[in-house]
């Protein structure tokens, strides 16, 4: 007869694993023990009045009673004042602009920031020391001018 296949370390390995399997169960009793003991945990949730959730009722003094009406759901509609105060166009000032690499600074009249303009940007043609008209973009290092025109 052959000899059996069964090699010491298979059996190790084997061992190993039925080990690993006894310990899984153990944890597994003792965290449904643990369970029990601990009971079912929280049965009602609340809200407290700042919107927490507690294990307690809320103070009744604290609510705050807020008719239907009063709820306004959406974005209220934007007025003329508002239209005029977000006017995104700004006036500057070329400070530099190179037309062969095509990229120049622009100085803004009111907070004296430099911007950078690309000529992607650009709807007219400008030279140093033109006044402009521009709209600010996020860029990659900061704030560009773009939509820059001359002012005349």
């Amino acid at each position: 007869m052959g000899k059996s296949q069964q090699t010491y370390s298979k059996s190790e390995k084997e061992k190993k694993r039925l080990k690993k399997r006894e310990e899984k169960q153990k944890k597994k009793i003792a965290r449904k023990a643990e369970a029990l003991e601990k009971g079912p945990g929280i049965e009602f949730a609340y809200v407290d009045h700042n919107g927490n959730l507690t294990d307690t009722p809320p103070d009744p003094s604290k609510k705050v009673e807020v008719e239907a009406e009063n709820i306004v759901i959406g974005i209220p509609k934007m007025t003329d004042a508002d239209r005029e105060a977000k006017d995104p166009t700004r006036t500057g000032k070329v400070s530099f602009f190179d037309t062969s690499k095509g990229y120049g600074f622009i100085v803004d009249s009111e907070n004296n920031e430099k911007y950078f303009t690309h000529v992607s940007g650009l709807v007219d043609t400008i030279a140093e020391n033109d006044t402009v008209s521009f709209q600010l973009e996020k860029g990659l290092k900061g704030m560009n001018a773009v939509k820059v025109t001359l002012v005349k």
